[in-house]
């Protein structure tokens, strides 16, 4: 094992260790206001060959543990995705936290080293680079509420790095982020248009193996498990819950009483993904293109909320190293949007820092602001390209 591996390693078994020995009772005590309660209460559930959907044995679970709330926390994901909350249920649930935000952290850095060998040049230094990284603010908010973010990340990260040099591991690491189809919705669509044109068959195979695989190991411990989730959904009353995302700010100030209108985004973003395509179909590159179908899908997504806004790390260090890269010509607008950026990602840190329920949907805005960037970065990209024709592949 390389020794930059081992050091990782074993910092994040030390950083373990450490929150173990000064906080355990403040930690155990607040287990109830984390996402990964649930977490513990479906692995629970399955390892005694349960039903993981089932509102009331999971509330009596969650309550065990000193959840407080009116509402059980019941995971909406669908089968497919429990692999990953199911060794949570062989402990107990102040273990099961330990253990996932241990794997939050591993997955993060992991990622983070990914996107270096993927996106860094050398005109921008290390340190910004991962402080950019490190304090995109949706990063510290999935780790303070718990939540399966930094998994779907590495997902995406992994398919990104591997999908030239070995399609079919590519393919099977998309099962991670395919626990919220609906997050990224446009890259699946993508993927799917570019299996075929391309006859790119490998990854298409890895993600179907991971994918039947992932159901069998739900069926194995629920064999009703399929029939549980469609009950479970017929009777959570979606349509009148509050999203935390602008499409549910929209919906909420102007058409309240009617749900479609949180689809309206979505489906305006599908024109602009065809456009997308259709342009970009000569010269397509997962690595340069995909952060763009992100940005688009998590921005026009139904239901989201900040936490899932994770997987849109690659897209914001791939845009801080296209304004990096022009630094040398740094306009007033190029600082000013910097400053905007910075401000805006430091408000939303603050505001976590306050500890204001994602719930309130305080946050909504923070989608704008990675499409922004995003969009920001990529105009810095072009109009270097401008005076690089050869290299216009990249645009």
């Amino acid at each position: 094992m390389e020794k930059p591996a081992l050091r990782v390693i074993l910092g994040i078994c030390l950083a373990a260790i450490l929150v173990y020995v000064v906080r355990s009772s403040h930690l155990q005590a607040n287990l109830g206001k984390r996402d990964s309660i649930e977490y513990w209460a479906v692995g629970q559930l399955l390892i005694h060959h349960q039903n993981p959907y089932d509102p009331a044995r999971i509330f009596d679970l969650e309550r065990s543990q000193g959840y407080s709330e009116k509402q059980p926390l019941v995971l909406l994901t669908p089968p497919w995705s429990l692999f990953m909350v199911l060794p949570m249920g062989l402990t107990n649930a102040f273990s099961a936290w330990l253990i996932w935000i241990s794997a939050s952290l591993g997955c993060l850095v992991v990622a983070m080293r990914i996107c270096w060998t993927m996106y860094a040049d050398q005109t921008i230094p290390r340190t910004v680079f991962l402080l950019v990284g490190y304090t995109f603010a949706p990063v510290p908010a999935c780790l303070v509420a718990a939540q399966m973010g930094l998994l779907l990340l590495l997902g995406v990260v992994l398919f990104l790095k591997l999908e030239t040099s070995r399609p079919f591991l590519a393919g099977a690491a998309l099962i991670f982020p395919f626990a919220k189809p609906h997050l990224l919705s446009f890259f699946w669509l993508a993927l799917l248009v570019w299996v075929f044109a391309r006859k790119k068959y490998a990854v298409a195979a890895g993600f179907l193996t991971a994918f039947l695989v992932a159901n069998i190991i739900s069926l194995k411990f629920d064999f009703t498990i399929f029939h549980n989730y469609r009950a479970m959904l017929s009777q959570t009353p979606v349509q009148s819950m509050f999203i935390p995302a602008l499409s549910g700010v929209l919906r909420l100030i102007f058409f309240r009483r009617f749900f479609w209108v949180q689809f309206i985004p979505m489906t305006l973003g599908f024109v602009w993904c065809a456009w997308f395509l259709w342009v970009k179909r000569s010269t397509w590159n997962w690595r340069t293109h995909g952060p763009a179908l992100m940005v688009v899908s998590v921005l026009t997504a139904p239901y989201a909320w900040m936490t899932d806004e994770v997987v849109l790390l690659p897209a914001i260090l791939q845009a801080a190293v296209f304004v990096y890269s022009a630094k040398r010509k740094l306009s007033l607008k190029t600082r000013l949007a910097m400053t905007i950026f910075v401000c805006l990602n430091g408000l939303l840190l603050l505001i976590l820092a306050a500890k204001i329920p994602f719930s309130t949907g305080i946050y909504f805005w923070s989608s704008l602001v990675w499409f922004g960037w995003y969009a920001y970065g990529r105009s810095r990209r072009r109009a270097a390209l401008k005076r690089q024709p050869d290299a216009a592949i990249l645009t």
